[in-house]
């Protein structure tokens, strides 16, 4: 008994092979879409992250203190703002004890209304033989990301 072929039966063939093919193809195109869509998702969720902070430094005051040398015996403490917001309401605490600062000298210059951007104020320092050389001074202050901000800062002679 001949086998014969028939013609519609081999076009039926191929349209099924062709389409198999096609659903395979359309399958692994969305896989692969699904992934550039994840992608882009936590590129979005990067940048709107790092946007946000980027918002936050801008209205951060990051403040700072350190002594200074005038000369051969004349120092202060030099209070610094290097953030990139004012800071208000700007006070200095001394947790350890002040015997280096004049305390006239502190009482007239704080609380300190505002400190700008790149702005600074010096304390006279009474600097003697027997002063320590390392001190801790507390700085606190308000700026536009907080109301309460507190740094403590280990300026050394």
């Amino acid at each position: 008994m001949p086998v014969s072929i028939d013609v519609g039966d081999v076009i039926a063939g191929l349209a099924f092979l062709l389409s198999a093919y096609a659903t395979w193809q359309t399958v692994s195109f969305n896989k692969k879409q699904r992934a550039l869509v994840e992608s882009q998702e936590k590129l979005n969720n990067r940048l709107l992250e790092k946007e946000s902070e980027d918002s936050l430094k801008e209205k951060r005051a990051d403040l700072g203190a350190s002594f200074i040398k005038l000369g051969s015996s004349k120092y202060r403490l030099k209070i610094w703002n290097k953030g990139a917001a004012t800071a208000r309401n700007v006070r200095l605490e001394f947790p350890e004890g002040n015997d280096v600062v004049i305390d006239s000298d502190v009482a007239d210059k704080f609380p300190l209304e505002s400190l700008e951007k790149h702005q600074s104020v010096e304390l006279i320092a009474a600097v003697h033989m027997q002063t320590k050389r390392k001190h801790v001074v507390r700085l606190i202050w308000e700026d536009e990301a907080q109301a309460y901000n507190e740094k403590l800062s280990y300026p050394t002679l």
